[in-house]
């Protein structure tokens, strides 16, 4: 709908140059919607940015930019306002040609090309693959998928990658609960299993399938075993045990016992993103990076560029010199790289791909991450500004006013899995992305169970709904219904609410390209949810199915325009839209 005004304002302004009237014309003029409609239905303040350079008054300005205006069928009547804002009101006609934008890109509507020529690579979930995903990480893999969708419909070639950190100390913790639970499911274990060790049921089932495929193989392990319960550090007892396995177990064995744990995980790992609609075209092996030499090489070009030093026989990196708070430690002192040296040769091998925009998606606990992980791009003479960093908030599950607390590593959380098969996939993708992603997020179970207008997603879904029930109810009446290519009924529809529905479809490709720029999903929602209630506001208020024909099928073009819209956001959030509830 701006265009209408963008066009005769662009015009006006260049009269206004050719007769030395201004200076220039800004390279993006801009155009807002005012908060109140007595003010108009978009508004300029080209005067007021001209006026100094102009050497005129705002009001002065703004007064030969509208004489300048050419005319147009499109603007109703303008007026000034305050120091020298435009207000243009704009003529019925404007806001029925969004109906036939509607009829002719369906669902399409919405889309542009903005992004054209732009490869971005998003990176999210990415959780350590040591148990099941759990509600905290469904919001990063809601968010991810609906900004994924909604950079694609902007035009962006969009590829996205999940990171397996299958490599490292944590997935070695995992190998050593699956033997502790292995053995204690023959009656073997020494002690009590310790609490740093991964205590969830599903290692448990995973020492039982691993029993079932090998025997006794492994057992041979439990001799020499050293005595962790004399070790007051728990983590210096963990580790022993970890060197004992792969001593004893040695490289073939131990390999089979951390298997167990990784394949098992990660393919149910896979298999609920599959199942709550998110989609990688790649998922990305720390350990393949690791054993293909990209550490030793990342490590390498930061030492010949001199950005690393010796301490305590471990190698640091030089962040301090790029802003980082203090230095990183890149290998340690048994020669063991750390989880930034991966990282680090990991987004130097993200740049070499060639995407134009790298967009990272954490938890709000690693905002620390980010300085250092750029200090070393810039170290590697990469351009750091081509790495983005969103952070996600977990999410904070309640059942009523009730808190249900969650521990990954004793095993009590609510899965990803039963969030979804208590509320539904609709309901916790929407849900999940009705913040903004850097805060914090309740998520209510009981409302997100809700058939009322309580319930966003549901409010949203029976809007779409009602139209298709309007339309079955017109066909069983025997009512005719508008051609697919609508006639010129939409004249009828001069009613103050209706021109307000048509006004907020226009909105839609705004909102679309918004959400794309600021990398917020949850803007979609909040126009959905405005959508909705002014449907329904029109619908409780205004008769649809009225026996005057032209009249009847404007007023269904109309809402048949509202519920397309309405499925083509809720596609963007990976959530259905039914005909039927």
């Amino acid at each position: 709908m701006k265009a209408f005004v963008l066009k005769p304002l662009q015009s006006a302004l260049e009269n206004l140059l050719r007769e030395g009237i201004i200076p220039e014309i800004p390279e993006n003029l801009e155009l807002d919607r005012p908060k109140q409609r007595e003010h108009g239905d978009l508004a300029s303040n080209i005067a007021l940015l001209l006026a100094k350079k102009s050497g005129r008054k705002p009001r002065d300005l703004a007064i030969a930019i509208i004489a300048a205006l050419p005319a147009s069928d499109w603007i109703l009547r303008t007026e000034i306002a305050g120091p020298g804002f435009i207000n243009f009101f704009l003529a019925p006609a404007a806001f029925h040609g969004v109906m036939a934008k509607i009829q002719a890109e369906k669902d399409q509507f919405g889309a542009n090309q903005q992004g054209k020529q732009q490869k971005l690579q998003l990176e999210f979930v990415s959780a350590n693959p040591t148990g099941p995903l759990h509600v905290g990480h469904g919001r990063g893999a809601a968010y991810g998928a609906s900004l994924a969708n909604i950079l694609r419909f902007n035009g962006y070639d969009v590829f996205c990658e999940y990171y397996v950190n299958d490599a490292g100390r944590q997935m070695d913790i995992l190998a050593a609960s699956v033997f502790m639970r292995y053995l204690e499911a023959a009656g073997l274990l020494p002690w009590a299993f310790p609490d740093n060790g991964y205590r969830g049921d599903y290692v448990r089932e995973i020492a039982a399938e691993l029993r079932a495929g090998v025997g006794e193989r492994l057992q041979h392990a439990r001799c020499g075993m050293p005595d962790l319960p004399a070790l007051e550090d728990q983590d210096a007892a963990m580790d022993a045990l970890i060197a004992h396995l792969k001593q004893r177990l040695g490289k073939d064995d131990y390999q089979i016992l951390h298997s167990a744990g990784l394949d098992s995980i990660l393919s149910d790992i896979r298999d609920d993103l599959e199942q709550f609609g998110v989609h990688y075209q790649r998922w990305y092996s720390e350990r393949k990076l690791v054993d293909s030499g990209a550490v030793d090489r990342a490590v390498a070009a930061l030492e010949s560029a001199g950005h690393c030093y010796l301490r305590e026989g471990a190698l640091w990196f030089k962040s301090t010199a790029f802003a980082d708070d203090k230095d990183r430690v890149l290998r340690r002192e048994n020669g063991a790289y750390t989880y930034f040296a991966s990282d680090i040769a990991y987004h130097a091998e993200k740049f070499a791909r060639g995407f134009t925009q790298v967009i990272d998606m954490w938890g709000a606990d690693h905002h620390g991450y980010v300085p250092r992980v750029k200090a070393a791009l810039q170290a590697l003479g990469l351009d750091d500004n081509k790495l983005e960093v969103v952070l996600v908030q977990f999410a904070i599950l309640y059942r009523g006013a009730e808190k249900i607390s969650m521990s990954t590593r004793a095993g009590e959380f609510v899965t990803l899995r039963e969030l979804r098969e208590e509320v539904g996939n609709d309901a916790a993708r929407f849900f999940y992305v009705l913040r903004r992603a850097d805060q914090h997020l309740d998520f209510d179970l009981d409302l997100a169970k809700k058939h009322s207008e309580e319930n966003p997603v549901f409010y949203i879904q029976y809007a779409h709904a009602r139209v298709y029930s309007m339309l079955r109810q017109a066909a069983e009446k025997g009512l005719s219904l508008p051609a697919e290519d609508h006639d010129c009924t939409l004249e009828c529809l001069q009613d103050r609410r209706e021109l307000a529905l048509m006004d907020a479809l226009w909105r839609f490709p705004e909102v679309v390209q918004s959400a794309a720029r600021d990398r917020e999903p949850h803007q979609i929602t909040f126009y959905l949810q405005d959508l909705a209630a002014s449907f329904h506001t029109y619908y409780n208020s205004t008769r649809i199915l009225v026996e005057e024909t032209p009249l009847r099928h404007a007023r269904l073009i109309l809402c048949k325009g509202v519920a397309q819209t309405i499925a083509n956001g809720l596609s963007l959030l990976g959530v259905s839209a039914p005909e039927q509830m």
